[in-house]
């Protein structure tokens, strides 16, 4: 085998030799192991994992080199202070910020989050436009009134009886940025009928856990599945219970010594590590104007990681698009040719412009769940223009207007089954300024039922505004 191989071969060998020689279950990912490669002179740690001198083995590579392997005594973990923990139920800890009536807060491209622990999450938009009143668009995504089976009705507590069935079965654990952690849900109900599903209430799945550092922020907000949603707090108060903290898997190390007539480390994986460090050595970056002009990787999702702490929020729904000049891009883009994705949770939109608005949903087992939402008929727009705003203006410092944005009618979509009448939607195209001159942002509002709002914003939008006409059909500048 070649010399990466050995590493491998190491680490599988961890399962049947440690400790003695006694068998130890099957090698878990979440344990990390790290070689070393010391030389003639071995300093073992004195703190941490422990070693015996009789815990190693005999390890070959290709090339006939040979290595003494030290393993570690895997670390047994703090089952013994979980074992005899007497204190506060998780439920308990959190008392205290469900009686404060605190809320905690997240702002993301369009919605704001509001979760006031132990009563409801909310999430709205407000929008004042030029000498009107503000509107606000708001849904509840739970209501205090829980979900958990051994929960009386009407009970205040939010804890006790989840709590006895916790300590019972095990504490669930969700992927957080690769670590499995512990979470303590609380699961609200009776939220806004959700017309996607037969006029049910939404509902949420609030999960805490713990973060010493924290105060009590909202990590992330997801739809798992249709107007069912999943919402991550961080919070100092269940790291006072032991099967609640977050805990670093301890590094094991692995001490391989050469035997006489062999390198102090193989030759394979010297060359294998100087070619890494080759990789590792920066590229001159390519200007975008020098990259060929192609359709391909138009989109990629952007998932920013949420620092605790920081102002750094994620930008939900955006696309970036590259490799088009702006000239090609909007020509693309007005001919229908060029579509516009976006949309997070369960639901995903697609808008091509002066075609169609699709929703749709991918799975891996059912495959992709398709619903036309509007579809594009330049008559029925004009008619609707006549009855409705196709361009709202604002007014700049100097005293001249420009368009601010346009609406457009598609009509004509899949039956709604709770209407029985053709879904359709308004699509707003809004200028707005970013960063990044490509960034493009789509939501979807749904103020009737079947009756939707597409909301596109774009740095590439704020180039065509003003070749609106009195219509809000767009053309490319000239």
């Amino acid at each position: 085998c070649p010399a990466p191989a050995l590493l491998c071969g190491l680490l599988a060998a961890v399962a049947a030799v440690a400790e003695g020689g006694r068998a130890l279950p099957q090698l878990s990912d979440d344990i990390p192991f790290r070689v070393n490669w010391p030389g003639t002179e071995l300093s073992l740690p004195t703190t941490g994992v422990l070693y015996k001198e009789d815990n190693y083995i005999i390890m070959t590579t290709v090339d006939k080199e040979k290595y003494k392997c030290l393993l570690p005594l895997i670390a047994s973990g703090n089952e013994e202070e979980e074992k005899d923990y007497k204190g506060p139920t998780p439920g308990e800890l959190l008392e205290p910020l469900f009686k404060q009536s605190s809320c905690s807060y997240r702002i993301e491209s369009y919605w704001t989050y509001e979760v006031c622990h132990g009563k409801h999450i909310r999430q709205y938009h407000e929008e004042k436009e030029t000498g009107q009143k503000i509107n606000i668009q708001e849904y509840y995504l739970g209501n205090m009134i829980m979900k958990n089976p051994l929960s009386e009705p009407g009970s205040q507590e939010l804890c006790c009886a989840y709590d006895l069935f916790l300590s019972l079965t095990q504490i669930p654990t969700k992927n957080i940025e690769g670590q499995m952690t512990p979470y303590y849900p609380v699961e609200l109900g009776n939220g806004t009928p959700c017309s996607l599903r037969q006029n049910l209430p939404r509902s949420s799945t609030v999960m805490y856990i713990c973060h010493p550092e924290a105060k009590h922020e909202i990590l992330s907000v997801a739809e798992v599945t249709t107007c069912e949603y999943e919402v991550v707090i961080l919070t100092p108060l269940l790291c006072n219970h032991p099967k609640y903290r977050f805990r670093a898997s301890p590094v094991n190390d692995i001490f391989c010594q050469s035997l006489p007539g062999s390198p102090l480390k193989p030759h394979n994986l010297e060359q294998l590590e100087k070619q890494q460090e080759m990789l590792k050595m920066p590229f001159r970056r390519v200007k975008e104007e020098e990259m060929p002009s192609t359709k391909e990787e138009k989109f990629s999702s952007i998932h920013k990681p949420v620092a605790v702490g920081s102002h750094q929020l994620l930008t939900v729904g955006t696309t970036h698009i590259s490799k088009l000049t702006d000239e090609q891009l909007i020509k693309e883009f007005l001919s229908g040719s060029y579509c516009f994705h976006g949309g997070v949770g369960w639901w995903k939109y697609e808008f091509c412009y002066g075609k169609y608005v699709h929703q749709y949903h991918e799975d891996k087992e059912s495959g992709k769940t398709s619903v036309v939402v509007g579809t594009w008929s330049k008559e029925e727009h004009i008619e609707w223009s006549r009855k409705n705003a196709a361009r709202t203006f604002y007014l700049r410092e100097d005293g001249t207007q420009t368009v601010r944005m346009v609406s457009h009618f598609y009509g004509n979509g899949d039956v709604c089954d709770l209407t029985d009448k053709p879904r359709q939607v308004t699509v707003k195209l809004k200028c707005k300024e970013s960063d990044s001159p490509h960034a493009v942002t789509i939501y979807m509002l749904e103020p009737h039922s079947c009756q939707y709002i597409l909301g596109v914003e774009s740095p590439v939008i704020c180039k065509i505004l003003d070749t609106a006409d009195e219509y809000g059909l767009l053309s490319v500048p000239s």
